[in-house]
């Protein structure tokens, strides 16, 4: 065995210098670096998890599962794989623990302003506005929600079932009678935005129309980027549609002030308060950011929902032919070029729980984010101050403790009492989704027009979710083909 000289080694060092150097400072910045994640992450609390480094932590492997097939909640669902139901993690510089039970989202609804606010990502906040619903502190959303409620409520919205009743028989008439292949998803997110924008601003122009749609697209592409300006980026593009979008509305709002247009819709409701005392109306920044807010919120979740049922009643056959046995019902006695009225949708017992199926199984919003306002334990888990809290509504959902075969599509689950805040795709508390009410008798619409009316064939079976949305949607959009049912 050869064993080098001290003159050996010493040549030997002296020549690989560089080598040496650079080997000993990468050492030395790894057990830095080690140092720094072992004490971000022995935080003193009981849940598991990994949160790597300052502001980075695992912000590349959530926006990697956004930007995948499988969807952003494949990186919730790998965590909990590793971590346990109950598990913690840092993105864009925030600790986020995701709620999984029943009991937690309890304390957490129940909870809201006092030990909880609303908790988005600065691009999701960037996007919306800091004066909508989403995003305003406690003293201001109660206002706000309270004066945004009435053209929401069940009664306010009879006129806008018979407007979207009516668009939407005859489009599905047009799209039949073509008899070619079209995409569920574009088709709803038309329907839903047209009709929105009718209902909120009496917006029917097509070319407007069409240049508002397009803005709003990007603004919601946003909500889920980083939140730079930076030419090209999601963001970039995003902030500057919402910069035209205000100013659209702007226009708008000045025009009916000045008495050249006053059409009776929500946006009128709102300037028709202007002297009002201020706790009585919305200022125009408010008007504008939460127009934004209620248009992209209706339909981007709305017609999620809708491309679901499809997809789902597709899949299965038996409840699909039991809801077309109730519409066909419902159409008995009425005489061509009917329209629906709220009475004929309270009388649609099992397309409601098909309804409620669909909203359980598609989880169109994932979980609901808030921030913690002071440290607190929920179920023995510590939370500090600043935290942000998911209560994961797709984790609850699919929890066979809640619901038995949670895979399974079963609108007649429903014929019993569900346990306490196992159902809430649209949250629970004063935070209770808004516009609830109409995403539930647009989908009863859109149900009783296509089952009544028609069979379908789904032309794509592929599953594989859409690339960079922050709400599940299949990326084919479901294609189908429709066949008109003879009289």
């Amino acid at each position: 065995m050869l064993v080098p000289s001290k003159a050996e080694l010493f040549f030997l060092l002296q020549s690989n210098s560089d080598t040496v150097f650079a080997a000993v400072v990468s050492i030395g910045v790894i057990f830095f670096l080690s140092g720094i994640l072992r004490r971000f992450s022995s935080e003193k609390s009981s849940i598991p998890g990994r949160l790597g480094l300052p502001f980075v932590g695992e912000t590349l492997s959530f926006l990697s599962a956004t930007n995948s097939t499988k969807g952003c909640y494949d990186f919730v669902r790998l965590r909990r794989l590793w971590h346990g139901r109950w598990f913690k993690t840092r993105i864009f510089g925030k600790i986020h623990v995701f709620i999984p039970s029943t009991e937690g989202a309890k304390t957490v609804f129940a909870n809201d302003f006092a030990l909880f606010n609303k908790g988005y990502m600065k691009s999701m906040a960037d996007a919306v506005g800091k004066k909508s619903l989403l995003c305003v502190p406690q003293e201001s959303h109660k206002r706000i929600r309270r004066l945004l409620s009435d053209p929401f409520s069940m009664n306010s919205l009879s006129m806008f079932v018979q407007k979207f009743d009516k668009i939407l028989s005859e489009r599905l008439k047009r799209m039949e009678e073509d008899g070619k292949s079209f995409v569920v998803l574009d088709f709803n997110m038309k329907i839903t935005f047209d009709a929105m924008c009718d209902m909120l601003m009496s917006i029917t122009d097509v070319a407007q129309l069409e240049q508002i749609e397009r803005d709003c697209t990007a603004v919601s592409n946003a909500m889920l980027s980083f939140p730079f300006m930076i030419p090209g980026t999601r963001y970039y593009k995003g902030v500057k549609a919402r910069n035209r979008l205000m100013k659209t509305f702007e226009e708008m709002i000045a025009r009916r002030r000045s008495g050249k247009e006053m059409p009776e819709d929500f946006l009128q409701s709102m300037l028709q308060r202007d002297s009002y005392p201020a706790n009585e109306k919305l200022d125009d920044s408010e008007i504008m950011d939460n127009l934004l807010t209620l248009i992209i919120a209706g339909q981007t979740t709305t017609a999620a929902a809708m491309m679901w049922s499809v997809k789902f009643l597709d899949d299965n056959r038996e409840a699909q032919d039991r809801l077309r046995e109730e519409q066909l019902e419902i159409l008995e006695g009425k005489s061509d070029g009917y329209l629906l009225t709220l009475e004929d949708l309270h009388d649609m017992s099992y397309a409601s729980k098909v309804v409620k199926e669909t909203l359980r199984m598609s989880n169109v919003l994932l979980w609901y984010p808030r921030v913690t306002l002071e440290d607190c334990t929920i179920e023995g888990h510590e939370i500090k101050k600043g935290w942000h809290v998911n209560v994961d509504a797709t984790c609850i959902h699919y929890d066979p403790a809640n619901y038995k075969d949670p895979m399974q599509f079963n609108p007649s689950r429903f014929d019993e009492m569900q346990k306490p805040y196992s159902y809430i795709p649209f949250g629970s508390g004063p935070r209770t989704c808004l516009g609830m009410n109409m995403a539930k008798v647009t989908m009863l619409v859109f149900l009783h027009r296509l089952t009544s009316r028609y069979t379908w064939r789904v032309d794509d079976p592929d599953t594989s979710l859409e690339k960079k949305s922050h709400i599940p949607r299949l990326r084919s959009g479901c294609p189908i083909t429709l066949k008109a049912i003879k009289d």
